[in-house]
């Protein structure tokens, strides 16, 4: 199927879709669910699963909870998107509380990296 389909995540994929965050959803349902490209929930790329991924566009999009914060946490995503940068893909972050508290900013922010070609 796709040479970055990592089959042993599948399951877990699969539960991630099922059991998304009240942030995750509301931005599927009220906004990605909508556009007029394919938004594929929790898509495995190589070891990694990313919330939102947009193939024709290379874009991944993650919705990151407070325990993306920690020093830890920060290190491991750092790595994480770098390694699907080599990929060729973007990934874009957003917190729980931007989409929650900003949405329409969020919402603007992903489009404009879709259709208007932002690069950061």
């Amino acid at each position: 199927m796709n040479e970055l389909h990592n089959k042993k995540l599948t399951t877990f994929s699969r539960e991630l879709r099922r059991n998304m965050t009240k942030q995750e959803r509301h931005l599927w349902y009220d906004f990605l669910k909508q556009l007029p490209v394919t938004v594929h929930r929790q898509k495995t790329i190589g070891n990694y699963i990313v919330d939102f991924y947009i193939a024709e566009k290379r874009i991944a999009i993650e919705v990151d909870g407070e325990e993306h914060f920690s020093e830890e946490r920060l290190k491991s995503d750092a790595k994480r998107s770098a390694e699907l940068s080599k990929l060729g893909i973007k990934v874009i972050r957003y917190s729980n509380y931007d989409v929650t508290a900003n949405f329409r900013i969020v919402c603007e922010d992903i489009y404009s990296y879709i259709f208007l070609g932002k690069e950061e």
